[in-house]
């Protein structure tokens, strides 16, 4: 635990708690009082009120569209069923920013429903809600199908037999052992949109701000920062909340029933009503997943002068983005993968000392521990970016200057997928095997090469793709800390949105294209290679 707990005081606890005390200290004295100023301001009040119950429509809305996804991922066997389960999980590793502008070229000005008919719904609340929709839906239907798919069919048929009826018997039997993963997912729904902050930057104008939002504003553009610490230490205690009742909601799922094979509880749709409900699955997953990812393709290639590769081309020329970038454009993506590279390569090393910490010891300890892990999915993004720039500023740790800054950010993400990932391979290890290995004179290093690694090599494989690809997307740190001369590809599409113009707008276009495949190939890949069949991350 000794590596992974430095790593995250230095890099995680060190920055937040400089910069909340950048805020909250005057003359060396904490200033607890602007807590309450802050608080209760009208503008922050109205921040706080539109992050929860965008979150709490976000999250209900994901919970009806895709609760149907999950019954018929985990009950129906239909041809194609494997990659287009692959098709609904790639917009959860897209980047939040290539998500906003995904739907900004489907709803926004000049986008495809406004060609089509004149309709604008980008600054509006629902181009938001559906964006949330499109980027949670694969967490619905993989949290809750994976255990759908894995409850006994015939503990409901028996309630049949003895007289339910069938919505009676679903909702006596099915819904309760359902129950806990429903929960789970829509903690994690409500986790990722209260922290939304790419999709509300790009599709809320103006009129919309989460509190992270509100945090980049208060930081980056008013330089007001005791109002971003008090919002950070808000946020901070909200997802430690949902963390800590998700938490619970694992441990009772883990001990909901006995579960089956999922492929004993699959079967072809019969009847006119299932084959309606897959139709209509099919169909929800091609207009809310399938036509976004298309229209962004198509406004890639959509020039002036008719469909080609113009945009792409200009992604050459540092001259051709207008002076916003001092590199031509395309050499973020050299960079990206680079930076991903490397930050895959520090989560998987953290992330795999964490893992094999947790499966050695259990009590409250370890359990803190756990948590503490899972903090960077939760916490401003944007304070850790900025927390980075007035702390690593001295020697030994005069980073500011240093490309691996970035990586280090893309890195405290990667860390948790990794955990989650490994965590449960770890634990199915026989510690009898590791026992008769120390036997036999193997040293703990060799026992691990040789009993633990090859059975967690797939496993680790897949962690390092999730690593792999939310380094990739990483935005809210990265935008404070990427270089000009070295950006990335999510601040490379922000700064290309946040300029006017067609050629600006095409580029961001074609370096979303870009990054969109790049995830999908990786997910793709996962797919192949992951070894739980059930369904979870």
């Amino acid at each position: 635990m000794a590596v992974p707990v430095a790593f995250f005081a230095l890099f995680f606890a060190y920055p937040v708690v400089a910069i909340v005390g950048r805020g909250l200290k005057a003359d060396g004295v904490w200033q607890f009082g602007r807590i309450g100023e802050v608080l209760s301001r009208p503008d922050i009040l109205d921040v706080l009120w539109f992050t929860t119950w965008q979150a709490l429509a976000s999250t209900a809305l994901t919970l009806l569209i895709a609760l149907p996804g999950a019954y018929v991922f985990a009950r129906f066997d239909f041809p194609g069923k494997q990659l287009l389960r692959a098709v609904v999980t790639v917009p959860f590793v897209l980047p939040t920013v290539v998500v906003g502008t995904a739907f900004l070229a489907l709803l926004g000005r000049g986008g495809f429903l406004d060609e089509l008919w004149g309709v604008r719904l980008d600054t509006t609340v629902w181009a938001i809600l559906l964006a949330h929709v499109f980027f949670n839906y694969a967490v619905v239907v993989r949290t809750v199908g994976g255990l759908w798919s894995q409850l006994d069919p015939r503990q409901e048929e028996a309630a049949r037999v003895l007289g339910a009826g069938r919505l009676a018997a679903w909702r006596r039997v099915t819904l309760p052992a359902l129950a806990p993963a429903v929960a789970a997912a829509a903690l994690m729904v409500f986790l990722f949109t209260f922290t939304s902050f790419g999709v509300v930057q790009i599709l809320g104008g103006p009129a919309y701000s989460t509190l992270e939002v509100e945090i980049y504003r208060q930081t980056a553009q008013l330089l007001d920062l005791p109002t971003a610490a008090v919002l950070t230490l808000v946020q901070f205690a909200a997802v430690g909340g949902i963390l800590a009742v998700h938490a619970w909601t694992v441990r009772r799922r883990e001990t909901a029933l006995k579960l089956v094979d999922p492929a004993q509880t699959a079967r072809r749709p019969r009847g006119a009503g299932q084959r309606a409900l897959l139709g209509g699955v099919l169909l929800t997953v091609a207009l809310l997943i399938v036509v976004p990812l298309g229209v962004l393709v198509e406004r890639s290639l959509d020039t002036s002068g008719g469909y080609g590769f113009g945009f792409y081309r200009a992604l050459q020329s540092a001259d051709a983005s207008g002076s916003t970038f001092l590199v031509p454009p395309l050499e973020a993506i050299w960079n990206s993968l680079g930076y991903a590279l490397v930050a895959t390569l520090i989560a998987l090393a953290i992330g795999g000392l964490a893992a094999a910490a947790l499966t050695r010891r259990a009590g409250p300890l370890v359990r803190g521990f756990d948590a503490l892990l899972m903090l960077p999915l939760g916490v401003s993004a944007v304070t850790v970016g900025f927390g980075f720039l007035i702390t690593l500023d001295e020697p030994p740790l005069d980073l500011r200057t240093s490309w691996i800054l970035v990586p280090l950010a893309q890195a405290l993400v990667g860390v948790p997928f990794v955990v989650r990932t490994m965590l449960p391979v770890l634990r199915a290890v026989d510690d009898r095997l590791r026992e008769a290995a120390a036997v036999l004179g193997a040293s703990p290093l060799r026992a691990w090469r040789e009993v633990d690694l090859p059975l967690v090599r797939r496993a680790l494989l897949v962690a390092a793709g999730f690593a792999f690809a939310v380094s990739l997307g990483e935005f809210g740190a990265t935008v404070f800390i990427a270089r000009p001369d070295n950006p990335t590809l999510p601040v490379a599409v922000a700064r290309l949105l946040g300029r006017s113009g067609e050629l600006n707008y095409g580029q961001a276009m074609a370096l979303s294209t870009i990054l969109m495949l790049v995830c999908a190939a990786s997910l793709l890949l996962l797919e192949r290679i992951r070894t739980d069949r059930s369904g979870e991350f």
